[in-house]
């Protein structure tokens, strides 16, 4: 299938300006949530980040993992899809496992930890709570929109 894009000038409306952004729910055997410390604001999340235009959204969840925590994962699935509708960033969430490296912090975590789900509920915002809830469920992916703080509803 060939898509065109189009170069011609749009309004400011109409121009996307979305980012997008991938996650690991690193879930080790013991159901323990590898979880972050950001070294920038100080929030508990899963670690993530942007997704680079030459890789594959699991690609990413693998190295964003990895560069941020220290430990390799393999990825087994998706399970959300997330839309921070005041900074236009859509999250892409895969469930993962361990399968080497050894924890450590990084320029972008300033703490790494293994979390128990309800740990995770007392450290995480709810709009990044809810992504391991996600994750530790059966299913199919979830999608949810909020606001970088609290879940919305769909309207």
């Amino acid at each position: 299938m060939l898509i065109r894009m189009s170069t011609a000038a749009q309004s400011p409306r109409s121009t996307p300006l979305h980012s997008v952004s991938v996650a690991g729910a690193v879930v080790r055997h013991d159901g323990r949530v590898l979880a972050i410390r950001r070294a920038d604001n100080g929030h508990w999340e899963l670690p993530g980040g942007v997704l680079e235009i030459e890789e594959s959204p699991e690609d990413g969840a693998r190295r964003e993992v990895f560069e941020e925590t220290g430990i390799e994962v393999d990825v087994d699935r998706l399970t959300g899809v997330y839309k921070n509708m005041r900074r236009g960033i859509v999250a892409l969430v895969f469930r993962c496992r361990p399968v080497g490296g050894t924890e450590r912090t990084s320029e972008e975590s300033a703490a790494v930890a293994w979390l128990t789900p309800e740990e995770v509920t007392a450290a995480m915002a709810e709009a990044y709570a809810v992504r391991v809830s996600d994750a530790l469920s059966d299913g199919t992916p979830h999608v949810r929109i909020h606001d970088g703080r609290r879940l919305m509803s769909a309207a």
